[in-house]
């Protein structure tokens, strides 16, 4: 999970990359924050799009999955 801290971090190397530029340590920081971070938003965007569920207008009933949908296997 990213915390804040860890975002506010992301922002200071991004900064400095761009003022002042990084050294190689910072640079390897910076990779590995920004992965944790992207890694997290999938995680958490995932989670979100699997607890959607489609009701149908007319019948007001909820289902879990629409036809057409695909499965995390079908996707691979």
């Amino acid at each position: 999970m990213i915390t804040e801290e860890k975002i506010k971090r992301i922002n200071e190397l991004a900064r400095k990359a761009k003022s002042a530029g990084l050294s190689e340590e910072e640079k390897l920081e910076q990779g590995l924050l920004r992965r944790e971070y992207v890694d997290s938003f999938k995680e958490n965007l995932r989670s979100q799009l699997e607890n959607i569920e489609f009701v149908d207008a007319e019948t007001e009933s909820a289902s879990a999955s629409e036809s057409g949908a695909t499965t995390k296997k079908e996707l691979s």
